[in-house]
């Protein structure tokens, strides 16, 4: 094979300051790598829409670039798409807003850092400021999976100043049944470390091999980070657990802090209702064996956006939460019609 005809995705790794996140509590680095993917028709001259896309719980925009067996990668993906006619041409944006904990759900937060900010405020301004784009919300659109879902959505919600379009796949909403049932495993790994989670994070970062049955104390760390802050407190116990770690009864003033992030609680808010009713597409998806239970929090939010009068595309497929990165072939074409010039 003749590796000068071989047709590879256009990406391009920007080193972004990070002045938002600089001094964060975690003291994780302020300055990210930014992968970028410049479409076909990229010259320099004609400008383009944007897709800001946003990685999972324990990822980065660096694992849209993944390797795996008998499945391209997003960029190639993205690559493949557009050169087959499929969708239009557009910048897709992957961001990093990892934390020592795993993530940043994409919020603002005292116990991890402004990242809500650092997205809105900062990667926009600098992507409009470094490439060709269409800039302006109408040709600005924002998707993710799982916590990225939940990014992209609540963003989308929060911020209808900067985006026209949004797709969240299997992201995180009705915490009663996707946060709450991990409870009890988190409670017994705490358990094991004295109840300490300080013992437990300091030996989870000390391992070269994580354990696996000691992720849903990590996830619900992270979760009570983003929902819960309690900086009066060093990291790593910054942040208050929605539950009693003997009991695991739940400790209601804490969980209606976690609450106040659901999107299912936040489409209660008509100012939520409004900005997504503004947009030019809303696109949700969710596998109807989702092990956390979001298909049933999909199914809710659906119906309150057809109740209430508001344009979306809800689709859900025999699938679980896992290796699910073929549905962007789904979202990725409708959002790019939708920003189109």
């Amino acid at each position: 094979m003749d590796g000068a005809n071989l047709q590879r995705p256009n990406l391009v790794f920007e080193a972004v300051a990070g002045h938002t996140l600089e001094g964060n509590p975690l003291r994780d680095p302020s300055a990210r790598l930014l992968p970028v993917y410049l479409p076909p028709g990229y010259d320099g001259a004609r400008r383009f829409p944007v897709i800001y896309l946003l990685a999972g719980f324990a990822s980065t925009g660096l694992s849209f670039m993944n390797f795996s067996f008998g499945r391209p990668t997003v960029p190639e993906m993205l690559d493949a798409m557009i050169r087959e006619g499929v969708m239009q041409e557009a910048i897709v944006v992957m961001p990093d807003c990892m934390t020592r904990y795993g993530g940043s759900q994409y919020v603002d937060s005292a116990a991890t850092g402004p990242y809500e900010t650092y997205l809105t405020d900062e990667v926009v301004p600098y992507v409009d400021t470094r490439f060709r784009t269409l800039t302006g919300r109408r040709h600005r659109a924002i998707a993710g999976k799982s916590s990225g879902g939940f990014g992209a959505l609540r963003i989308g919600m929060r911020h209808p100043g900067l985006f026209s379009a949004v797709a969240c796949h299997s992201g995180d909403m009705g915490f009663e049944l996707c946060y709450r049932p991990n409870f009890p495993a988190a409670a017994r790994t705490l358990e094991r470390y004295g109840g300490s989670i300080a013992n437990f994070f300091g030996n989870w970062e000390s391992l070269d091999k994580k354990p696996r049955g000691e992720f849903a104390l990590l996830d619900a760390m992270a979760m009570a980070a983003a929902y819960a802050p309690d900086p009066s407190k060093p990291a790593p116990e910054n942040m208050l657990l929605p539950f009693d770690p003997r009991t695991c009864d739940l400790i209601p003033e804490v969980w209606e802090r976690w609450l106040e992030f659901d999107p299912l609680v936040m489409i209660g808010q008509e100012r939520y209702r409004e900005a997504l009713g503004s947009l030019e597409a809303l696109f949700l998806d969710c596998g109807s064996q989702d092990e956390y239970n979001l298909q049933f929090g999909l199914r809710k939010f659906s119906g309150i956006l057809a109740a209430a009068g508001i344009r979306h595309q809800s689709e859900e497929f025999a699938d679980s939460h896992a290796d699910t990165s073929y549905r962007y072939r789904r979202s990725l074409p409708l959002l790019a019609a939708a920003i189109a010039p």
